[in-house]
C-alpha cells in the first residue's frame, strides 16, 4: 500500500489531468445503465402495453448513449496515455538524475545492464499501476457500485442471490495475489539478470570474438535465456488454473440469478423485464470481475518494478555533491596527511601515505600494477573517501568542501579515454560548455589532435561513435588530453594520459604538457618512465606505500626501487636514464 501511494503522489503534479480522466471515468460508467434500463422498456412497456410508437425513441436513446460514451472513452484513453507518458518521462528523469548523484562505488556493485533495465523498463511497468491498475481500478469499482445500486433498487432479494460468489471470489483472487507477488519479482530479477548478460556480451564483442568464445557466450546467454522463460512460467502456470476457477465461480452466479428470477416471476413477485434487464446488467456487473486477471498482473509487477525503482531513488546521495566550502579559487597546494584507504575488508589500497605537492608542481606516481597510484586520484577526486588520515587542498580539509567545485577545479584523464557518441565539438565542450570553436581548436593543437581532426570529413562535427569508435586509441587519447587542456584546471590529474601514444605524439603532447604544468599542480601515473623524468617529484610506491620520493636524477643516484624501474624499463631504449 505504501508503494501505490507513492505511486498515486505523482499524479498529483498533473492535478487537472487525474482528476478529469476520473470525471470521464464515473461518465463512461453512468451511462452503461442505458442498456438494462432500456430492455427494462422495451419488455415492461413496449411489448406488455403494445407501444409501438415508442420504440424507435428509446431505440434512439440507446444508441445515442452508447455513442456518447464511446465517445467519452476515446477521450479517456488519449489523456489516459497522455498523463501515462508524462508520468513516465517523470519518473525516469528523476530515476536518471538520482542515478548522476549516486557515488561512484554504488556502481561498483551494480551492473550497467541492470540498471538500464531499471530505467527503460522498470519506469513504464510502474506506471501501469495508474494507468491500467488505479484507473481502471476506479472505474471498475465505480461500475460495480453504480450496477449494484440499479440492481438494489429493482429487487434486492434478486441482488444477494447475485452477489452470492463474490466472496469465494475475493477469497481465491486475494490469494493468488500474495502468493504471485514474488514469483512476479523473481522473473523481474531475472529479466534484469539477462539484460545484464546482454550488455556485457555486447560490450566486449570484440574480446568474445578473439578468443573464439561465441559457444560459451551463447551458452551462458540461453541459461539466462531459460531462467526468465521458467520465472514467467511458474506465474502463468498459477494464472492457467486460478483464472478458470474464477470464471467458473462468476458464471454460476448467472444461473442461480436467473433461476432465482424465474422462480419470483412465477410467483408474481418480478415482472419479466426485471429479470431480462437483470441478465443484461450482471455484464456489466461482473466485467470488473473478469479483468481482475489482467489488473492483478498490473498490480503485482508494476509494485515490484516500483520497489526496484524506489530503491534506487531511496539510496543516499553522494555526500557533499554540493554542499560544502567553494572556495574563489585553487591554487593547487595538495597534502596526503597518513592517509589510508582500502576498496575492502582486506589489506588496505593505501597504507599511511603522507605526500605534498605544491602549487605549480609535477608529481609523478610510479610503481608496479597494483602499487595504488590511480586510487591517490581517485581520493583526490573523492570518487571515494579515505578511511584514515585527511587530505588538504590549499589548507582545507578536502572533506569539507563541495565535490561538485572540486571537480569543476580539475583536469582528469584517464587511462581508458571515453567519447560519447556525439560531435567531437560537444565531446570537448563537456570541459568548456561556452568554449568557442577557436579555442577548441587551440586545445586540439596543443594536444597534437588537430591534424587528425582537421582530416576528418566533418571535422569537428565529426560523430565520434559509440564509445569513440571512429578514432584508434590513441586519437581518442589525444582528444581527451584536448578535452582536459580546453578546461584549464588549477589542478591536472593524468593516469597513463600518453600510453596509448606512439613515442613522436608522445614527444609533441609532452612538450604541450610541460608549458602548461608551469602554473598548475599536476599529478602523473606512468609505466613509461620516459614521461616522468622532468617531473619535480617523483613518488615510488609498493602496496600502497610511498617507499622512495626524490627527483629522477637523485633516484637514480639512490639506486634503489626507482633506479631499477629504470633500468628495466630503458634496457632497450637509447636515450640516456640519468
Amino acid at each position: 500500500m505504501a508503494i501505490l501511494l507513492r505511486i498515486l503522489r505523482h499524479t498529483f503534479r498533473f492535478p487537472m489531468q487525474s482528476m478529469l480522466s476520473l470525471l470521464m471515468a464515473v461518465a463512461c460508467t453512468v451511462l452503461v445503465l442505458v442498456l438494462p434500463g432500456i430492455t427494462m422498456q422495451f419488455i415492461d412497456v413496449i411489448i406488455a402495453k403494445n407501444r409501438p410508437d415508442l420504440i424507435i425513441p428509446t431505440a434512439a436513446v440507446g444508441i445515442g448513449a452508447i455513442l456518447l460514451r464511446q465517445a467519452i472513452f476515446t477521450l479517456r484513453t488519449y489523456y489516459n496515455n497522455s498523463l501515462e507518458l508524462k508520468l513516465t518521462h517523470l519518473i525516469r528523469v528523476e530515476l536518471y538524475d538520482k542515478l548522476q548523484r549516486l557515488p561512484v562505488k554504488w556502481f561498483d556493485s551494480n551492473s550497467s545492464g541492470e540498471i538500464m533495465s531499471r530505467v527503460a523498463n522498470d519506469v513504464p511497468t510502474t506506471n501501469r499501476v495508474i494507468i491500467e491498475g488505479v484507473d481502471q481500478a476506479i472505474a471498475a469499482v465505480l461500475q460495480f457500485l453504480i450496477v449494484m445500486g440499479y440492481m438494489f433498487w429493482h429487487s434486492w432479494q434478486l441482488t444477494l442471490v447475485t452477489l452470492i460468489p463474490l466472496p469465494f471470489i475475493a477469497v481465491l483472487t486475494t490469494w493468488w495475489s500474495r502468493r504471485s507477488e514474488p514469483m512476479w519479482r523473481e522473473s523481474s530479477e531475472a529479466s534484469s539478470a539477462l539484460n545484464a548478460i546482454l550488455h556485457d556480451n555486447l560490450s566486449g564483442i570484440r574480446q568474445i570474438k578473439a578468443y573464439t568464445v561465441e559457444p560459451q557466450a551463447l551458452e551462458t546467454f540461453d541459461k539466462a535465456s531459460r531462467k526468465v522463460g521458467e520465472k514467467t512460467m511458474n506465474v502463468m502456470r498459477g494464472q492457467a488454473l486460478v483464472w478458470p476457477g474464477v470464471s467458473f465461480i462468476a458464471e454460476s452466479g448467472i444461473i442461480l440469478m436467473v433461476a432465482f428470477g424465474a422462480w419470483s416471476v412465477l410467483q408474481g413477485h418480478l415482472e419479466q423485464g426485471v429479470v431480462v434487464s437483470f441478465v443484461v446488467a450482471w455484464g456489466f456487473l461482473f466485467d470488473p470481475i473478469s479483468r481482475i486477471n489482467t489488473l492483478s498482473q498490473t498490480f503485482t509487477r508494476g509494485i515490484v518494478s516500483a520497489e526496484r525503482v524506489f530503491k534506487i531513488i531511496d539510496t543516499p546521495d553522494e555526500a557533499n555533491l554540493t554542499e560544502g566550502l567553494r572556495p574563489d579559487h585553487m591554487t593547487g597546494h595538495v597534502r596526503f596527511e597518513n592517509v589510508s584507504f582500502s576498496y575492502s575488508d582486506e589489506a588496505p589500497t593505501i597504507n599511511n601515505l603522507t605526500l605534498e605537492a605544491l602549487p605549480g608542481q609535477t608529481i609523478a606516481l610510479v610503481g608496479a600494477t597494483g602499487a595504488g597510484k590511480s586510487t591517490i586520484l581517485n581520493l583526490l577526486t573523492r570518487f571515494y573517501e579515505p578511511t584514515g588520515g585527511r587530505i588538504l587542498i590549499d589548507g582545507i580539509p578536502l572533506d569539507g568542501v563541495s565535490k561538485e567545485w572540486l571537480r569543476d577545479q580539475l583536469g582528469y584523464v584517464t587511462q581508458e579515454s571515453f567519447l560519447f557518441n556525439t560531435t567531437l565539438r560537444e565531446n570537448l565542450q563537456l570541459a568548456r560548455h561556452d568554449a568557442t570553436d577557436e579555442e577548441i581548436w587551440a586545445a586540439l593543437e596543443a594536444a597534437n589532435a588537430a591534424t587528425f581532426v582537421r582530416a576528418s570529413p566533418d571535422g569537428l562535427d565529426t560523430i565520434a561513435g559509440e564509445r569513440g569508435s571512429r578514432f584508434s586509441g590513441g586519437e581518442k587519447q589525444r582528444l581527451s588530453i584536448a578535452r582536459a587542456l580546453l578546461k584549464n584546471p588549477p589542478l591536472l590529474l593524468l593516469d597513463e594520459a600518453t600510453s596509448a601514444l606512439d613515442n613522436h605524439t608522445e614527444h609533441l603532447v609532452q612538450e604541450a604538457l610541460e608549458n602548461l604544468r608551469s602554473d598548475r599542480t599536476c599529478f602523473v601515473i606512468a609505466h613509461r618512465l620516459s614521461t616522468v623524468q622532468k617531473a619535480d617529484r617523483i613518488c615510488v610506491l609498493h602496496h600502497g606505500k610511498l617507499i622512495e620520493q626524490g627527483t629522477h636524477k637523485e633516484l637514480i643516484a639512490l639506486a634503489g626501487s626507482y633506479a631499477k624501474l629504470c633500468e628495466v624499463t630503458f634496457a632497450n631504449d637509447p636515450r640516456p636514464v640519468g
